[in-house]
């Protein structure tokens, strides 16, 4: 891969990789599930909860194995993309899954971008939504 090649995705195609492949959401889990009354909690509709700081083991990433375990439900073939608050945890998830030989996709503006538009949707809690 070249510099300047990786992959990023918007809004649009964020939400579309939520329902037609594998986002991951790589904030902690307390702001995946956010709550009904807090708009800066939550999470995009279908996203899966994949803390990217979970990757790290004393500031090292965690070897291959471990590594491919914790992603092995998302490497099916479908697209993989990731986000988090505002961009950069994010990358973890997508240089964890590049140690794995599988390209995924940045969402660079992330959260903090997504809840700028009232009209998209927000899941909270646990699950998916």
């Amino acid at each position: 891969m070249r510099l300047g090649a990786l992959p990023t995705l918007d809004a649009d195609t964020a939400a579309a990789l939520a329902r037609d492949g594998h986002l991951l959401d790589s904030r902690p889990p307390a702001a995946y599930a956010g709550s009904a009354d807090d708009a800066t909690g939550g999470h995009i509709p279908g996203a899966h909860s994949l803390p990217g700081n979970e990757n790290l083991r004393e500031g090292y990433f965690e070897d291959d194995d471990t590594l491919r375990s914790r992603y092995a439900p998302y490497l099916t073939g479908a697209p993989v993309g990731a986000y988090c608050g505002g961009g950069v945890a994010a990358t973890l998830d997508v240089l964890a899954l590049s140690k794995l030989g599988v390209t995924a996709a940045l969402y660079p503006g992330s959260w903090s971008q997504w809840i700028t538009d009232p009209t998209r949707p927000i899941a909270t809690g646990t699950a998916r939504g």
